[in-house]
């Protein structure tokens, strides 16, 4: 598999994990929407299997005599959140990986993402040395690039990243830079590609993608408390809750909002500073996204004028016939809290089950093709 092959295969685990549950409700296959529940539970602060995950993570005590101009913490910490970007105007996004792969939603998922049998997954595995669904703990994007962390002790690095130039940086780290190399297939032969990324590697727990060596070192400085910046880290131990969460820059969600809404996009980079996101897949699919800003009034209007947007959106797919979409956005709330405001969207378990039916239907008679004489 080439370079651009590799990205692919991560690239699409990003993407299922984050997005797919929406691009099927608005284009996928399967019957309409039952109607919609009643309640549903919204993340809004850490439970008892998040604290107990964050707790098993505080593993990293920073080496003593690091000249940060800081003093060195005594205190065990997770050396992901650490290796965080720092300051405003930030992104940060963390995918936990292996707890969606075990929630109601993650099933329906997998069903996806083995729909050809497992075939795929099975040449990653023998060529990696890496099981993305047992290996894979979190998956974080970030403005800087990717970290990948979780049991990478299998990994077969050499025939992952081939015979570019890498050299050590700091204690169980190293770098590799770009450039052309040799992959080893998974049939034994090989091929050659380029990496136009750089890839830093830290005590087999952690993978970092990022556009160029000194992207990578800046990551691997910040945890080990070579790189002084400016601010704590984006997420504290106390925002590590949902199986995704994390800080999105003001720019990246009024981007989101395309471009049937400028002037509401630019009122949110004026008046908003942050938003912090939480997606629950315990049960319902459920996200809050906390909008956060200095001003009360402005942060109430900007608030009112998006709830009046997605009032709008919704009408506008009931006269369309989107029956979909217009219960789907019945569930999106804005509610306003002074200097803040928390937008709540949902998608209840039952409609994606009926969703992702035809994903499963397309695993077993793969499943039955493969087992067939």
């Amino acid at each position: 598999m080439d370079s651009r092959g590799r990205r692919k295969v991560w690239l699409l685990g990003a993407l299922l994990l984050f997005a797919v549950a929406a691009v099927l409700m608005f284009t996928g296959q399967g019957d309409p929407m039952p109607a919609k529940t009643p309640e549903v539970a919204f993340p809004s602060r850490m439970r008892g299997a998040d604290m107990e995950r964050a707790e098993k993570r505080r593993t990293w005590v920073m080496p003593t005599g690091v000249d940060a101009g800081v003093a060195a913490p005594t205190k065990p910490r997770d050396p992901l959140l650490a290796a965080l970007p720092r300051g405003p105007g930030h992104t940060a996004v963390v995918i936990e990986a292996n707890a969606l792969r075990y929630s109601p939603v993650g099933e329906l998922l997998m069903d996806c993402l083995l729909r050809d049998g497992g075939k795929n997954l099975e040449q990653f595995k023998a060529m990696s040395g890496v099981d993305p669904l047992k290996d894979l703990d979190r998956l974080v994007i970030t403005d800087e690039g990717i970290i990948l962390s979780g049991d990478f002790s299998n990994a077969h690095y050499q025939e992952l990243l081939g015979d570019r130039v890498s050299s050590d940086h700091g204690p169980g780290a190293r770098v590799y830079e770009p450039g052309d190399t040799t992959f080893s297939l998974p049939d034994g032969g090989t091929q050659r590609g380029r990496m136009d990324s750089a890839v830093g590697t830290w005590n087999n727990q952690m993978l970092v993608v990022g556009r160029s060596p000194d992207s990578v070192k800046t990551v691997l400085d910040r945890m080990d408390g070579r790189q002084v910046d400016e601010g704590p880290p984006l997420l504290d131990e106390n925002s590590t809750y949902g199986e995704m969460y994390g800080v999105l820059a003001v720019e990246q969600l009024a981007k989101l909002m395309g471009p049937n809404q400028p002037e509401l996009a630019r009122r949110l980079m004026d008046v908003a500073q942050n938003v912090e996101l939480h997606l629950d897949t315990s049960g319902d699919v459920a996200m809050v996204a906390n909008v956060r800003g200095m001003d009360e009034d402005q942060m109430t209007d900007l608030s009112k004028s998006l709830g009046g947007a997605l009032s709008m959106a919704r009408m506008k797919a009931q006269t369309e016939g989107k029956e979909d979409l217009a219960q789907l956005l019945d569930f999106a709330k804005v509610r306003p809290d002074g200097t803040s405001f928390k937008l709540e969207l949902a998608v209840p378990l039952s409609a994606l089950q009926e969703q992702f039916a035809w994903c499963r239907e397309e695993r077993q008679a793969a499943e039955r093709k493969q087992a067939a004489p």
